[in-house]
């Protein structure tokens, strides 16, 4: 099985002066002593406690549940895509998983995105298929087994938003500026074949076009397709942090409000401004490399797959692993060292 596109895992370093990712820029409002600030606060406060569920208290790999002011953490995002339309309001599918780990000490994120398409197995139920199976088998506790038997690492937690939630959010910050690669057609978020049509080139995009591009791979594939979704997460980052934003906040947090879940009190996601509010964020952004293969299942079809490449997932484990402080594998042995250092 020959490798195809050397360039698959870009390491690439940026600096934010302040927050990252279309939930936590809202947050930065908890230090504003105006009364607008306040009015927005307890909004947030009030939208966090709604979407507040958490059925496993901690990670089965900590000994004792981490506390984000003072310990390294890690985030897993699921995007997932429930509509009446396609009659999966329950546990569908995910569409898009990115891990996050957050250092502490150096105020740092190191972000994974994890292909859809990747081959792995899921404990759940107990065979290999794709990874975004996993929610549809059991919901975002399964997700979160199966990614940390994958990587090797906790998922210390989670947050699930739907693309009602990216839709919203987008078109209440007023759209998005985003270098659309190149020109296409593709589906609205109600199915409707092509009835988004967009250009090549910069240009401000409203939510439904945001959503378009991030979910598109007619002319590329699943890692280009991750890679477009990181670009588009930033590029919310930082008209949410933009002084524009500010009157536009409260429908923000009605956007994600009425379509997310977490297991983050908001006291925990709080703790999480000072990676903002510190100086420059360095955010490094990661995808897994691999191959595209297809594996007969069980009903004798011969199905897609992301094969994953072991010696390129040893490797981002390690680099999760060590920005969290944890021990890392001997990639000659791949024998974990003994001890995890909390």
């Amino acid at each position: 099985m020959g490798r195809h596109n050397q360039s698959i895992m870009k390491k690439k370093k940026r600096r934010r002066r302040i927050f990252w990712f279309a939930v936590f820029p809202i947050l930065l409002l908890a230090a504003v002593g105006a009364t607008y600030g306040t009015y927005l606060y307890i909004k947030a406060e009030n939208m966090f406690d709604s979407a507040f569920f958490d059925d496993r208290g901690k990670s089965d790999l900590r000994d004792k549940k981490v506390n984000p002011n003072i310990d390294n953490v890690s985030i897993l995002f699921i995007g997932v895509d429930e509509s009446e339309k396609r009659g999966n309001q329950g546990n569908s599918r995910s569409d898009a998983l990115m891990l996050a780990t957050l250092n502490e000490k150096e105020k740092s994120v190191k972000l994974l995105t994890i292909p859809r398409d990747s081959y792995v197995y899921i404990d759940e139920v107990g065979y290999y298929t794709k990874i975004n199976h996993a929610h549809s088998f059991g919901g975002p506790r399964a997700t979160i087994k199966t990614v940390e038997d994958l990587l090797e690492i906790p998922v210390d937690y989670y947050v699930r938003l739907d693309f009602e939630a990216f839709v919203a959010v987008v078109d209440a910050l007023g759209g998005i500026e985003v270098d659309v690669p190149y020109t296409f057609n593709e589906l609205n978020s109600k199915d409707k074949s092509d009835a988004i049509s967009l250009e090549e080139g910069l240009q401000t995009l409203n939510g439904e076009e945001a959503l378009a591009l991030a979910r598109t791979r007619r002319l590329d594939n699943d890692i280009e397709r991750g890679k477009r979704q990181q670009e588009i997460m930033k590029a919310i980052a930082r008209k949410a942090a933009s002084g524009s934003a500010l009157p536009k906040y409260a429908k923000v947090i009605d956007a994600i409000g009425e379509n997310m879940r977490t297991d983050m009190t908001f006291d925990e996601m709080k703790a999480l401004i000072d990676y903002g509010v510190a100086g420059d964020l360095t955010i490094e952004t990661y995808t897994l490399e691999g191959d595209d293969t297809r594996i007969m299942n069980s009903q004798g079809q011969n199905v897609y797959y992301w094969q994953l490449d072991e010696e390129n997932l040893a490797q981002v484990k390690n680099e999760l692993r060590s920005h969290l402080g944890l021990s890392t594998f001997d990639t000659n042995t791949e024998v974990a060292n003994p001890a995890m250092q909390e």
